[in-house]
């Protein structure tokens, strides 16, 4: 089940894993594994990734209904 949606965002921004691993001061494995779904960022990181991409944090989410 995918979780979040950061790997679509990033495609729709024109955006790279590259670019937000050192925006959030992150490792590229860290942002690969959130965008694979393998694991979740934190509601603050969440945050601040909406922030960056300019985007409202529950477009980041899939919904769970």
């Amino acid at each position: 089940m995918k979780i979040n949606r950061l790997k679509v965002i990033l495609a729709e921004k024109e955006k790279t894993s590259k670019w937000l691993a050192e925006k959030l001061g992150k490792s590229d494995v860290t942002v690969s594994r959130w965008c694979t779904n393998e694991v979740q960022p934190s509601l603050d990181t969440l945050t601040e990734i909406a922030q960056l991409l300019n985007v409202d944090i529950k477009e980041l989410l899939n919904s769970t209904k």
